[in-house]
């Protein structure tokens, strides 16, 4: 599908919808671009989220890794709105910890995952990409998304990762924030923003 009209206006209001995918086969692993299915529950609680805001939607931007893209794609047909794949919203990629447990990576890498949870800042996976330039290319998207897609309504499909760098990113938080962040499965949270001012809104 092509993307949505272009519209200039910075001031203009904006409302984003950031929605986790899903339940992965398979269990808990860090996936990064591993692209694993989702579980049937999984997709289940994604089409849950989205009974919600349809009708409401003006378009749907997803990573495009399949857990994201296949709901998302699946959805704007169903709607009748477009859905632009963005590869900046990719997962971050793990390196020598895709696909390996949470056990697998403390036994084979012993030490540093436990500081990869508690801050992120400088570190990188073994082969794989670093927290900063996740955050430098969320950064570089959201730049150009607030000049081509202000006065919309979107819903953005994406993972843990990357969700939790955007928030911070959107929050003027340092990356050892993103540990903060409680980013759960099919987890959905909205910000609106206006003339610059972002905030988090009450969706429960």
């Amino acid at each position: 599908m092509t993307g949505f009209d272009l519209i200039t206006d910075p001031t203009t209001d904006l409302t984003i919808d950031l929605l986790r995918h899903g339940a992965l086969q398979g269990g808990v692993k860090y996936r990064g671009r591993t692209d694993d299915p989702l579980t049937p529950a999984g997709r289940q609680a994604m089409d849950r989220v989205w009974r919600q805001l349809a009708g409401e939607v003006d378009g749907i931007i997803a990573s495009p890794l399949h857990r994201c893209a296949e709901p998302a794609a699946a959805w704007a047909a169903e709607a009748g709105i477009d859905c632009i794949i963005e590869p900046r919203l990719a997962e971050l990629h793990y390196g020598a910890w895709e696909g390996k447990t949470m056990a697998t990576i403390a036994r084979e890498f012993p030490g540093i995952l436990e500081r990869w949870r508690a801050d992120p800042t400088g570190m990188c996976p073994p082969g794989g990409e670093s927290p900063e330039a996740l955050r430098l290319r969320l950064s570089d998207w959201w730049s150009e998304l607030r000049v081509q897609h202000n006065g919309k309504y979107l819903l953005v499909v994406a993972h843990s990762g990357s969700l939790r760098m955007l928030i911070a990113l959107l929050q003027h938080r340092p990356i050892a924030y993103t540990r903060q962040i409680d980013m759960p499965y099919a987890c959905w949270k909205r910000f609106t923003i206006c003339s610059g001012d972002i905030r988090e809104c009450d969706v429960s």
